[in-house]
């Protein structure tokens, strides 16, 4: 034990292969793995070994079956209080501009999803902007509120009832009231947890002068979701400044929510990209091998959960995500852009169907709450079990659409 790891290479090689052998075995029983386990894996695995162990687990938890959902992307406000260094979706108010959609361009949109196939309304907005803007606060009393969650949720009532499409909700942060209320006509709702990192919130970081991305709150609205039986999605964003412990540490969050509560219905391993005009446009983007990497530690640490990464964030090269343990692409729009990430287009749905099934697997079209969520009467509100059923099939699944 006196001797210096210089002198006994062959041995540590041997000990390093050994535990290497055990964490891999552990991850691949289904049952998660531990801080420790994972950081091991993250730091010493070989990244086609480690991609395998991820990809046999999801095979045999989830089978070749690669799910995603048709939506349409309705942007209700731009506006936001929180300034995080990578996002061009969030704007200040701009004169001559307007604040939020109004009710009639919120069903323009969500009728052309609805002629599309789309059967899922993504509503993304600002978190909470009349918070700190008068013009927020002047626009939302024109429209007869007093807060953004408030006509968040009477818009996602009036697609609901004029359109069928399920909404799916990602407003930010949202107390038990709020969930509450938008239980009543959102199938599911979410909010990335982004990182677990109280660093990232210091000057100058990623999370600087953002309120709402303080990791307790995050956490609290998830955990309040949970409470209420709200199928939830969540994720991580990784390349934002974060490291190796600090993602591990943001998926074990996330697994411990879920084991308590069992609601968290998708977890996001989301890359940073880099845009012109932040604070962060000349950040390094994570690689392919290290959003590889961080997908297939994903799956280990999460077991049966399901594990999504957008595939129009790596471009051409999406195919390659699905070596690393995914079984889900998320939504994917026919009509609208991506307005978090406008410069990376969605790939047409017939050439995903085409690229997803010539790796090996079968993609299904899946509803804004995942089948074994739908099947659970827990987690869909009385409210939307007809819209829900109109849009399902026998199995759980959306009923088939027209490829696009």
């Amino acid at each position: 034990m006196s001797l210096a790891i210089a002198d006994r290479p062959g041995r540590i090689d041997a000990d390093v292969t050994s535990r290497l052998r055990d964490c891999l075995a552990r991850g691949n029983e289904g049952h998660g793995l531990s801080r420790e386990e994972a950081l091991f894996l993250f730091r010493h695995a070989e990244l086609g070994e480690l991609m395998a162990s991820a990809s046999a687990l999801r095979d045999r938890v989830k089978g070749r079956v690669i799910t995603y959902s048709r939506k349409v992307f309705i942007p209700l406000t731009h506006l936001c209080r929180d300034y995080c260094g990578y996002c061009t979706f969030r704007t200040d108010p701009v004169a001559g501009s307007a604040a939020y959609m109004t009710p009639d361009e919120v069903l323009a949109v969500a009728e052309a999803g609805k002629r599309a196939g789309c059967k899922e309304s993504l509503f993304s907005l600002g978190d909470q902007p009349e918070k700190i803007f008068p013009q927020a606060r002047e626009a939302l009393a024109r429209l007869g509120f007093t807060h953004t969650l408030d006509y968040l949720a009477a818009m996602t009532e009036l697609v609901l009832e004029k359109t069928g499409l399920l909404p799916h909700a990602n407003p930010g942060l949202m107390n038990g009231e709020d969930l509450a209320r938008l239980r009543q006509s959102n199938i599911s709702v979410g909010l990335m947890l982004e990182s677990i990192s109280p660093r990232l919130r210091h000057k100058g970081a990623a999370h600087w002068r953002a309120p709402d991305k303080a990791p307790a709150l995050r956490l609290r609205t998830i955990e309040e979701a949970g409470r209420q039986n709200m199928a939830f999605t969540t994720g991580i964003l990784i390349g934002i400044g974060e490291n190796e412990e600090e993602r591990v540490d943001s998926l074990l969050a996330i697994r411990r929510l879920h084991e308590r509560y069992g609601h968290i219905q998708e977890v996001l391993v989301q890359p940073f990209r880099a845009k012109t005009g932040t604070r962060m446009a000349g950040g390094a983007e994570p690689g392919l091998d290290d959003l590889q990497r961080t997908i297939a530690i994903a799956r280990l640490i999460l077991g049966d959960m399901n594990v999504q990464s957008p595939p129009n964030l790596v471009a051409e090269d999406y195919p390659e995500l699905l070596a690393a343990g995914i079984n889900d692409w998320g939504g994917i729009s026919p009509v609208t852009q991506d307005f978090i990430n406008p410069e990376a287009a969605w790939p047409q749905i017939a050439k995903l169907d085409e690229r997803t099934g010539a790796s090996g697997f079968v993609l299904r079209e899946r509803l804004a709450i995942y089948p074994e969520f739908a099947r659970d009467n827990r987690f869909v509100d009385n409210r939307l079990a007809a819209p829900l059923n109109a849009q399902r099939g026998a199995d759980f699944y959306a009923k088939e659409s027209l490829p696009c």
